[in-house]
């Protein structure tokens, strides 16, 4: 057998790469399948889904939150998250309904919206999911409160879902000043 020199396997590669190339020009060309991810949780006793790069974590409900004086109901407290003071808001409450039960499956979303860094308290959350654009559908009928945070909506598992904006209610006037 001949010894080959690196210039005679580098033309040797740059042929196979050639004949491949020719080969597969007839094969299809696959569209890749875009996916919309979002957290789904529940609230005011209606599953929902946050856009998932609205919510920046997911936290277990602080054991210690100090109460602020002259605050609306649904501003629970301050919390502090690895040295970060965390206003924590029942969203629930926020919307006009029962304040959440704290449980072992209630979850603080975080958000950071245009310097509005806030954690919501929901009752449950079930995780992340991925959605393909055919899942996409119309909005349901809902009440104003929570209607007017809303952005479309996904089937999931034979139901609708709305598309709850964090970034929305981040830019909510009523949100944003908790006093009284």
């Amino acid at each position: 057998m001949t010894e080959r020199t690196p210039a005679d396997l580098l033309l040797l590669l740059q042929d196979i790469e050639h004949r491949s190339q020719q080969h597969s020009a007839g094969l299809p060309k696959e569209k890749p399948e875009q996916y919309w991810e979002g957290v789904l949780f529940s609230v005011v006793g209606m599953g929902v889904i946050a856009p998932l790069n609205e919510v920046k974590e997911i936290l277990n409900y602080p054991s210690e939150l100090t109460r602020v004086p002259g605050t609306r109901d649904w501003l629970l407290g301050m919390a502090n998250i690895r040295g970060n003071l965390l206003p924590i808001i029942d969203l629930q409450q926020f919307l006009g309904g029962m304040p959440v039960v704290i449980g072992r499956r209630s979850r603080v979303l975080v958000i950071n919206h245009q310097g509005l860094y806030a954690g919501l308290l929901v009752g449950n959350v079930e995780g992340m999911r991925h959605f393909l654009e055919q899942q996409h559908t119309g909005v349901p009928e809902l009440s104003n409160n929570i209607r007017q945070f809303v952005q479309g909506a996904y089937e999931y598992q034979g139901a609708i879902r709305p598309v709850f904006s964090m970034n929305l209610l981040a830019e909510n006037t009523e949100f944003r000043v908790a006093s009284l």
